[in-house]
């Protein structure tokens, strides 16, 4: 076992923090603890090879690191397994390259692969999501999966690979959307076959079905909703209400009974939006942000809350979904678990985090996560 060296460094520059000594990382102003060990490199089983939970921890990886191949299909179109095109470096990376930035080994840097690994456990497999990814003991009720580290740790090793954080969601004066470079994730496990996978993150979660409304100024004269059917009519709020997923036999149904242009409409709406569809929007590297204590001007990063890859959007989000998705209760959230594709709770996964191309009208961002500041209140839950 290495000592733990702990080190501050203000505002260091990505750039510079990949030239770094590793155990020199910081960046943003983070206090970062890293494991100095008496050698950078790895046998597989420091690794960690993502395997079912109850597998040994000897299964061989699923990475393509090794070269395994992409294997499982596409459903409900969604985005389907992935190759290592997108990141071909990652080919090149054999399991004693990667770098452990704690002590758990469970945030590994692979600056060959260009990509930062995480080790994982799949924590949820159905519900409402706030989030992909949470750390260990803070929020697995609305998380798919859970690792055992810090956020620093990983802002930081997203630092080193030249990632660059941009802002978290703003809510006022005017709703400003997380920004930042994008980040495509990955995940590698091993199925209780031995099978290896590795999904594009977007394949375990879909948009959520279990509510919708329409606009009805009236229900149309002499139409009865039918009992056995999630259909009720809200009176008060003038609105029609949906739950669950509309079959054809049920839109059919509900055509017929009535040839009013607003039903036709609203009945359609349900049908198309009750479908299930994959998530298609992307993640950035918003970098959460600061709470600064008034009393004592201690500094605290927002991130180590839990909020490490959200779905919902977040002011304390590290990494968040890029377009608007609402955390303003169960009711609204945009995203839930899509529980066929998502392997049994207790399984080990390895996430992989790739910096992907800035868009060129980005303006370059510091590498701290925000300015200084107290602590935005996020909406109530």
């Amino acid at each position: 076992m290495g000592r733990l060296s702990v080190f501050r460094c203000d505002a260091v520059p990505a750039a510079s923090a990949a030239r770094l000594p590793l155990s020199c990382l910081a960046g943003a102003g983070i206090l970062v603890a890293v494991s100095c060990l008496c050698s950078s490199r790895l046998t597989a089983d420091d690794a960690g090879s993502p395997a079912a939970g109850k597998q040994p921890a000897a299964s061989s990886a699923p990475s393509p690191a090794d070269g395994t191949p992409a294997d499982a299909p596409a459903a409900d179109g969604a985005p389907g397994d992935e190759t290592t095109a997108k990141n071909p470096e990652a080919s090149r990376t054999t399991v004693s390259r990667l770098i452990p930035l704690n002590r758990q080994k469970t945030v590994l840097l692979d600056q060959t692969g260009k990509r930062l690994l995480l080790r994982a456990e799949v924590v949820l497999d159905q519900g409402l999501l706030e989030m992909l990814l949470c750390l260990k003991q803070t929020k697995e009720h609305e998380s798919i999966l859970s690792v055992d580290a810090k956020a620093h740790e990983i802002h930081s090793g997203l630092l080193v690979l030249g990632a660059r954080p941009g802002h978290p969601v703003q809510f006022s004066p005017k709703f400003q959307p997380p920004a930042g470079q994008p980040i495509d994730i990955f995940l590698q496990w091993t199925d209780e076959k031995g099978k290896p996978h590795r999904v594009d993150a977007r394949q375990w979660i879909r948009h959520a079905i279990n509510g919708f409304e329409e606009p009805l100024a009236a229900m149309p004269a002499g139409l009865t909703i039918p009992q056995e059917i999630n259909l009720r009519y809200d009176a008060k709020n003038k609105v029609l209400v949906w739950y669950g997923q509309m079959q054809p036999a049920q839109r059919d149904q509900l055509l017929a009974l009535s040839d009013t242009p607003a039903w036709q409409q609203a009945i359609r709406a349900f049908y198309s939006r009750s479908q299930p569809r994959p998530m298609k929007s992307g993640w950035v590297f918003a970098g959460s942000s600061f709470y600064v204590d008034e009393k004592t001007g201690q500094r605290f990063y927002q991130a180590e809350g839990g909020d490490v890859v959200c779905v919902a959007n977040f002011p304390t989000a590290m990494i968040d979904v890029d377009t608007e998705s609402s955390a303003t209760g169960e009711s609204s959230l945009l995203f839930e678990a899509a529980t066929p594709h998502i392997p049994p709770v207790g399984t080990r996964v390895t996430i992989e985090l790739i910096p992907g191309k800035r868009k060129p009208a980005e303006k370059p961002a510091t590498d701290k996560p925000a300015e200084d500041k107290p602590a935005e209140s996020k909406p109530s839950e």
